[in-house]
């Protein structure tokens, strides 16, 4: 500090720039010497440690001689300086060292010697009280802050235990020594620094409120007197001592900038944490006595030196810088500025999630003030995770009240920027963007519903959002402008894809209008399509399962299932409508099939129309979902209207080939492929031309070809695998149904239908496929007793022939041998004649009628039937299936299965059993217990048809009497 002073004076003399050269060579000297002990206290040996501090002791006297071989002349007016200088040398002189010593010996027997310092002094004498109060201790200071500023030597630790103990003087001690005080600067009452000084009648001065509280202590005036003195005082009249206030006052602007230039210091140092926090604490009452002391702080780069502390280990440091920023930042442009662009924001909100409750409070009160400005919400909106965790701190109020209060206050300052308010509403923050959107200017709730079409809503806020959303987007649709509509009907369609939300929107009337849109409303020149949107909210809203046949959607009354509603939308569905229109259109059909009335409706128009030959022209676009959903629809029809519908295909060019693809073709199975070739399945079995058709457009080798691809590949290759491939087998069974045409009959036998079906059993598939093989395989061995004939044999040996006709296995002319089956009567095969026998097939079928679904089970008993048909051999048929226990598999779909149509089927056989299996077939049926209440629960409950059978089967069993013919004469 003394080095400071005489810098200051630029006229020095030659002598006085030699003694502060030799100062400054003095003061590098030590230097050294203090780093040489520092680093290698803990192994010099003894003397080379008195050695050094011998010379250390050279080096502080020269020290003292050169301060005190100053010439007087050059302290001038600065008595301060002078007092200071011959302290300081005395100190200098005056000053030795004391060597203390510890052995300590390790496992090698080395001595090393563990030294320490300690600085002693010689008796102070008291110094002469004078308007600079300099003594002793505050030399001793200034010359360790002197040492800490110029080297950054980490000091003694000792004299920091005394620093943080408050041995040592404080900062703002330290700062005011710099900047010496005068005694008058004192008020008399408080022995304080006057702020506002004021002199009473004897010339005395005070501070003015201790001095007018001192006067109130007096009831009677004429009492009063001067605290000081004693004097009587006649008047309380008090005048502003003007030139002590603007001595006081240009006093504290020049120590409170002293004290930030020692809490710079101190903080560039940072040698202990109580000299930090000292520092902080004293910047921050610097800070709060007037604001422009914060652009002196600012000005002298301590806003980078906080933001360091934000990273300390000490989480009171860190939390005392937090608030030191936010003085800083406080009503401060400039301030939050700099801040900005030096202090890592994330860093400040990582800190929200402390621990630590005083630092989640710091760091939200900076990050609040931080918030007032436009170009900080941008910043703070940017820091990934940001506002989530703002949006943390919101909701737990419970734990922290004021963190909460003010996590609340800093993201209602966000919402200046409208792409903050999105980040909000993607972390589950819903509230800003539908309060600007129902509030808002019309530009911010255009801005709004165009988030809403692009953020992924939550399940959880899906129906919170339609709640409060739909009525503001419907307005906007009504009364909006071209861009405004735009976005409202894009966060519509968002919103009515959530189909739990479909109740709200009605609720709202989002189908009246929907419907004016697409039939009534025109905007001309408009950038989008508003039929297409209206008519996909429409749709979604329908998919939800809402049954909204008979709701009214005009004011004359007309429901979704009225002739003029479904007229129109049959009325667009056309070439020359957009695909996405179309699409739409298509799904609200869809939909409207699932009601009686409105499928009434639907049918009778498009019968009447061209709209089946739209539909299935549509089929060929290249706009897959259009053709996905115009062959969902024809699907549906074809249970109303599919002998139209296979006409019409047939007569479409490309058709029906173009639904199968080439098995070499498709890389992965679409949901397109998957419900094309279920429209074919799906169509009327029996429609003779569609099944010429595709034998003709040799669909049928494709086909197999592509049952035995997914066979290899399996059905887990893609989501429309099953799908697809109960398509591809029930178009196998649609050509079963029409054997009696030779074309169809020779491809069923060179491509062996019988064991293709028969295999498909034997394999792991869906319920259908399983369904569709036991259809296919009754549907074939029905044409069996037609197929099966004697063997052709040469004249010579018929006579042969018959002689032995009851061997079992006659020789042709070639030698081969003919098996005749014994059910059929003739020479049977799987393959051309579609014995089930000889493809094993009733064995599969068999298993099958152990299985859970119903629809099964009957298709696999109806197939069994074939085996017990009035046109083959029943008792041999009998005989073999009780071989095979078909008998208990039946009696177990009776006690399994109680629909009407299965136990007809299962008491059919029974009754066949029972007439032709003979005595075995009869004891094995009545030894079941539960067969005779099932009975005469059917008898009771059953219609005609299965209370005839059962009434035959209880009399078989002697369960009912047996009615004899009476004849009356």
């Amino acid at each position: 500090m003394v080095m400071m002073e005489f810098r200051i004076n630029k006229n020095s003399p030659t002598n006085v720039i030699d003694i502060l050269q030799s100062l400054s060579v003095s003061i590098d000297r030590a230097k050294n010497f203090a780093k040489k002990l520092q680093k290698n206290a803990y192994t010099f040996q003894l003397s080379e440690f008195r050695k050094i501090l011998e010379q250390l002791e050279g080096v502080m006297k020269n020290i003292g001689d050169n301060l005190s071989s100053v010439p007087l002349s050059v302290y001038e007016d600065q008595d301060y300086a002078e007092k200071a200088a011959k302290a300081l040398s005395k100190e200098m002189k005056a000053a030795y060292f004391k060597v203390s010593q510890t052995r300590v010996v390790d496992s090698k027997e080395k001595l090393q010697m563990l030294s320490s310092v300690d600085l002693s002094r010689e008796d102070r004498e008291e110094t002469d009280k004078d308007l600079y109060s300099v003594d002793d201790e505050i030399s001793t200071v200034n010359l360790r802050l002197s040492s800490y500023t110029e080297s950054g030597n980490s000091g003694d630790k000792n004299d920091y235990e005394r620093w943080s103990s408050g041995s040592l003087m404080s900062l703002p001690q330290m700062a005011q020594y710099m900047e010496p005080l005068y005694d008058t600067f004192f008020c008399p009452l408080t022995k304080k620094i006057m702020d506002d000084p004021v002199t009473i009648e004897n010339g005395v001065t005070y501070e003015r409120t201790e001095i007018l509280e001192w006067f109130h202590k007096f009831e009677n005036p004429e009492e009063i007197v001067c605290p000081k003195s004693g004097q009587k005082i006649n008047s309380t009249n008090l005048s502003t001592n003007v030139a002590l206030k603007a001595t006081i006052d240009e006093w504290k602007e020049r120590n409170e900038t002293a004290r930030i230039k020692v809490a710079r210091a101190a903080l560039s140092l940072a040698s202990t944490e109580n000299m930090v926090l000292e520092a902080i604490d004293d910047l921050q009452s610097v800070c709060n006595r007037k604001s422009y002391n914060k652009v002196q702080v600012r000005s002298f780069g301590m806003i980078p030196l906080l933001a360091n502390f934000l990273n300390h280990k000490n989480r009171s440091i860190r939390c005392a810088a937090l608030e030191l920023l936010r003085e800083l930042a406080e009503d401060d442009d400039e301030g939050q500025e700099i801040i900005a662009t030096t202090v890592d924001i994330s860093r400040v909100i990582k800190m929200l999630s402390s621990n630590h409750r005083p630092i989640r409070h710091a760091s939200v009160s900076l990050l609040f003030v931080l918030s007032r400005t436009q170009f900080l919400c941008d910043e703070i909106g940017a820091v990934a995770g940001g506002i989530l965790m703002l949006i943390t701190a919101k909701y737990r109020q419970s734990i922290d009240a004021f963190t909460s209060e003010k996590a609340d206050e800093i993201l209602k300052n966000l919402e200046k920027l409208p792409n903050n308010i999105k980040l909000m509403a993607e972390n589950g923050y819903w509230d800003p963007l539908l309060t600007h959107l129902v509030e808002g200017t019309e530009e911010m709730r255009m801005e709004m519903a165009n988030y809403l079409e692009e953020i992924v809503l939550g399940p959880e806020s899906k129906t919170n959002v339609a709640e409060k959303a739909s009525p503001a987007l419907l307005q906007m649709v009504h009364t909006g402008n071209s861009l405004s509509r735009n976005a409202a009907f894009k966060a519509l369609k968002k919103i009515s894809s959530y189909h739990p939300n479909a109740k709200i929107l009605v609720e709202a009337g989002i189908i009246r209008i929907m419907v004016e849109e697409m039939f009534k409303r025109t905007i001309h020149n408009e950038p989008m399509n508003s039929k297409t949107e209206a008519a996909a909210i429409l749709a979604n809203i329908l998919e939800s399962g809402k049954e909204l046949e008979d709701f009214q959607v005009s004011i004359h009354g007309q429901t979704m299932a009225s002739d003029y509603i479904i007229y129109n939308i049959v009325h667009q569905i056309k070439n020359s409508t957009p695909d996405e229109l179309n699409i739409n259109l298509i799904r609200i059909l869809l939909c409207l099939m699932k009601f009686p009335k409105a499928s009434a409706t639907i049918v009778s128009v498009i019968k009447e129309t061209e709209a089946s030959f739209n539909l299935i022209e549509l089929i060929n676009f290249s706009n897959d979902d259009l053709g996905v959903v115009s062959i969902k629809l024809l699907i549906t029809l074809s249970a109303f209207m599919g002998h139209t519908l296979s006409t019409i295909l047939c007569k479409t060019r490309g058709q029906p080939e173009s639904l199968i693809q080439n098995p070499t073709e498709i890389t992965r199975i679409t949901e397109k492929d998957a419900v094309s070739v279920n429209f074919l399945a799906k169509l009327p079995h029996q429609n003779l031309t569609l099944n010429l058709a595709l034998v003709n457009g040799n669909i049928v080798p494709t086909i197999i070809k592509s049952i035995s691809q997914v066979q290899i590949t399996g059905t887990r290759s893609s989501r429309y695998a099953n799908a697809y491939f109960e398509g591809l087998v029930g178009i196998l069974v649609r050509l079963t149904t029409t054997l009696y045409d030779h074309q169809i009959l020779l491809q069923a036998r060179t491509y062996n239908f019988t064991s293709v079906l028969t295999e498909l059993l034997t394999k792991s598939y869906t319920d259908e496929v399983y369904k569709l093989s036991a259809i296919g395989l009754e549907n074939l061995s029905k044409q069996s007793i037609n197929l099966s004939m004697p063997p052709q044999m040469k004249k010579k040996k018929i006579l042969k022939f018959f002689i032995f006709r009851q061997c079992s296995l006659p020789k042709s002319s070639k030698g081969e041998e003919f098996s005749l089956c014994p059910i059929h009567r003739g020479v049977c095969s799987s393959q051309e004649t579609f014995c089930l026998l000889d493809a094993k097939a009733d064995e599969q079928l068999l298993a099958f009628l152990d299985y859970e679904n119903v629809e099964v089970v009957g298709a696999a008993l109806s197939a069994l039937c074939t085996l017990l048909d009035d046109n083959v051999d029943v008792e041999k048929s009998v005989s073999l299936l009780c071989e095979k226990r078909a008998i208990q598999q039946v009696l177990n779909v009776v006690k399994e299965h109680r629909e009407e149509a299965l136990r007809q089927k299962s008491f059919w056989v029974i009754e066949r059993f029972l007439l032709k299996g003979g005595d075995k077939s009869a004891s094995d049926i009545s030894q079941d217990r539960l067969l005779p209440s099932t009975l005469v629960s059917a008898f009771h409950h059953g219609d005609e048809c299965t209370r005839q059978m059962a009434e035959n089967i209880l009399r078989s069993l002697n369960k009912m009497p047996t009615l004899y013919n009476t004849f009356t004469m």
